[in-house]
């Protein structure tokens, strides 16, 4: 057997299952699986409705540990995806285990979100990362600010950026409260329970 079938073979139980695939974290950021990283069975179903047929970009608002990234990098190889997150440390760790699993597809940003130019991207992925902006929710930690006029920003922002692209675009929102949706976007498909919901735009 050579070298590289091995190394398949031990990416496909790494993404076997959430179990296997978080213990490439450290035992800090694993306590955050369960709220704050985006499932690998969700990674999946959520970026192969935003591929299609390949070639796209793909962002992440709010990447964390870039869990949704890598795994959806690695179902896809044929798409790029990429991670903004604010706190570095998750950058750092994400950037880490991008490197274990050697995937040339995925990248992360540090910074805010409302940095970017949207139109470098094809279509997105959210996992509510204004959440924890809201008074009493569960915070990663205290290294960035919060405040409910933050998620109301954050969320009047990223519609506004929504709105700004083209027909056709996509994301898929996952335990989202749809704030941050424009009404010209159509839920075309629901998934996990209706916690994920699969948007396209359909109307300029």
């Amino acid at each position: 057997m050579s070298p590289g079938t091995v190394k398949i073979h031990q990416s496909d139980i790494l993404f076997s299952s959430d179990i296997q695939f978080d213990h490439l974290y450290s035992a800090s950021n694993q306590q955050f699986a369960n709220k704050h990283w985006t499932p690998i069975a969700v990674a999946r179903t959520a970026s192969e409705f935003l591929v299609g047929e390949g070639g796209v970009r793909i962002l992440d608002i709010g990447s964390g540990v870039g869990k949704f990234c890598l795994s959806a990098s690695y179902f896809n190889p044929d798409a790029f995806f990429e991670g903004i997150e604010q706190r570095s440390s998750l950058i750092e760790q994400a950037e880490s285990v991008r490197n274990i699993l050697d995937l040339s597809n995925a990248s992360f940003i540090h910074g805010n979100f409302t940095q970017l130019d949207f139109s470098k991207y094809d279509h997105f992925y959210f996992y509510n990362s204004f959440f924890e902006n809201l008074d009493g929710t569960d915070k990663i930690d205290d290294s960035i600010q919060y405040s409910p006029a933050l998620y109301d920003y954050y969320s009047r922002y990223l519609f506004q950026e929504l709105e700004k692209m083209p027909v056709g675009t996509k994301i898929a929102t996952y335990c989202s409260w749809l704030d941050e949706i424009p009404p010209a976007y159509t839920v075309v498909q629901t998934e996990f329970n209706n916690y994920l919901k699969f948007h396209i735009k359909t109307v300029h």
